[in-house]
């Protein structure tokens, strides 16, 4: 694993900050947010997505987030434009892994190196609207251990989706809920968007195989309180989607370790 652009957390953004930069949180402490995301081939996108979500954690918790972006040594070398990126957002840092591959492991390797109170994740393929991230920033603020943006509540969708694609996705979500217990407790397992306390999740613990990271948070972590707040899920604008056969492969035989472990825990 090599880290480029690393940024330190200084003293002004501990968490005994006082003052806090979003609604309902006004003379209480200012958590700091280590936002992940994972890249593979997103060089064409990265841009947008750091100025958006910049924007939005600006507004939001001004100096108190960092975004860490974890690339999985991209042949279009999106983890030399992230460092080149991180040196105009100072609150970018960027992380190249080589010789491993995989959305869920680059989270929890970012979520390793990070330094926050809350741990999020995000695509950076903007199929996740940054501007999702103020509202589930109050869901935490409100109590929640872990705020889910949905697909599947009131207000959330899959933007042009065709019927096969909605099919599998219902599928998968389906096996989840009927393997999973914990998984009933969101409308969206599937989701790779969400904040969680690190105070509800012991990331040395987590054993995630292929994309779905959610799943291995709901299973290992001790989530008391979950949120879900709607979104819809944007059709990618540039780019290739990395959804594959071995995908759905993974996601099967991860289904499988979870449901043992939670056997073992019974």
């Amino acid at each position: 694993m090599v880290t480029l652009a690393p940024r330190r957390r200084s003293d002004s953004h501990a968490t005994d900050t006082p003052g806090a930069h979003y609604r309902g949180m006004t003379l209480r402490p200012t958590p700091f947010l280590s936002l992940v995301a994972p890249t593979y081939n997103e060089r064409i996108n990265l841009a947008a997505f750091i100025g958006r979500t910049s924007a939005v954690l600006d507004a939001r918790m001004p100096g108190s987030y960092e975004i860490i972006v974890v690339d999985d040594d991209s042949p279009d070398l999106t983890w030399e434009h992230a460092a080149a990126l991180a040196r105009l957002h100072p609150a970018v840092s960027v992380i190249r892994r080589q010789g491993q591959r995989g959305l869920a492991t680059a989270v929890v390797a970012g979520w390793q190196a990070a330094r926050g109170d809350w741990l999020g994740v995000i695509d950076a393929d903007l199929q996740h609207p940054p501007e999702i991230l103020s509202p589930l920033i109050d869901a935490v603020a409100a109590g929640a251990d872990l705020a889910v943006g949905t697909r599947n509540a009131t207000g959330g969708g899959v933007s042009t989706w065709n019927l096969g694609r909605r099919l599998i996705s219902r599928t998968a979500q389906l096996l989840a809920s009927a393997f999973v217990p914990s998984a009933r407790g969101t409308s969206d397992p599937m989701s790779g968007l969400f904040i969680v306390r690190r105070t509800a999740l012991q990331v040395s613990v987590l054993k995630p195989i292929g994309y779905k990271i959610l799943l291995e948070v709901l299973v290992r972590g001790t989530i008391q309180n979950i949120t879900d707040v709607p979104y819809v899920f944007d059709e990618r604008r540039h780019g290739r989607s990395k959804v594959t056969l071995r995908v759905y492969r993974e996601y099967l035989a991860h289904l499988w370790q979870l449901r043992q472990a939670v056997r073992r825990s019974d």
